[in-house]
């Protein structure tokens, strides 16, 4: 094993750790949003996905955080019996990440540089809600002062391949927390609007999601917050 690859070892075995010493911690403040950052039966070791989202999220500030592992076919099930897996609040805290690609940019434009005219936004929306691509689409015309002209924009969902290539993660494992490349991130305003200052989304595997306090994803990561559904 060369130098680099077995210092890249050390570090995720001191990601690992750190996450299960953490784990008490979290549980205490999680209890009092009804949420239980204990492991599932089989989860007790920390992937390493979920080391490198948590270093992440702590990093930025995040500290109400809990990952959660679901059945194989948990996409197939109802929203009520997801969100009995996840033992979250309501359905509406059970959203998605969708990465959605400007097929109308300028020749010019190209990745992500730009937050205001970006080639590319991940849109985080409920899975109860119906988005409303035209809502982003004026949303971006208006943030960028209606200097472009509006037929410039036209937001629709990228291709799984593209998706994946851009965030590094498979399709049903999208997260907006730690991608491969620095997409701009839209929440709907609705999500921020809840009852329960909490949310689930992807965790960047297919059977792992991830449960954060708004609150604390609003300040860490300051998306755009825009209502889109």
């Amino acid at each position: 094993m060369d130098i680099a690859a077995d210092l890249e070892a050390r570090q995720l075995r001191i990601l690992r750790r750190v996450a299960d010493l953490e784990l008490a911690a979290q549980q205490h403040r999680l209890r009092a949003l009804s949420i239980s950052a204990a492991p599932s039966a089989g989860d007790a070791k920390t992937s390493t996905t979920e080391a490198r989202l948590s270093a992440i999220l702590k990093a930025r500030g995040v500290v109400d955080f809990t990952f959660r592992r679901v059945p194989a076919d948990y996409y197939d099930r109802p929203l009520e019996e997801r969100r009995d897996f996840l033992r979250a609040d309501s359905v509406d805290q059970l959203c998605k990440s969708i990465v959605m690609v400007n097929t109308q940019a300028a020749a010019d434009v190209v990745d992500c540089s730009n937050p205001k005219n970006s080639k590319y936004y991940v849109v985080v929306v409920q899975y109860m809600a119906r988005l409303n691509a035209d809502s982003i689409k004026n949303f971006i015309y208006a943030l960028n002062e209606k200097q472009i002209p509006k037929k410039r924009f036209n937001m629709r969902l990228a291709p799984e391949e593209e998706s994946q290539k851009l965030t590094g993660f498979v399709h049903n494992a999208v997260t907006c927390i730690g991608m491969e490349t620095d997409i701009p991130v839209i929440i709907d305003e609705a999500i921020t609007k809840l009852d329960k200052d909490f949310f689930w989304l992807g965790g960047g595997e297919v059977d792992l999601k991830l449960g954060m306090r708004t609150s604390q994803f609003l300040k860490a990561f300051q998306p755009f917050v825009v209502k889109c559904s």
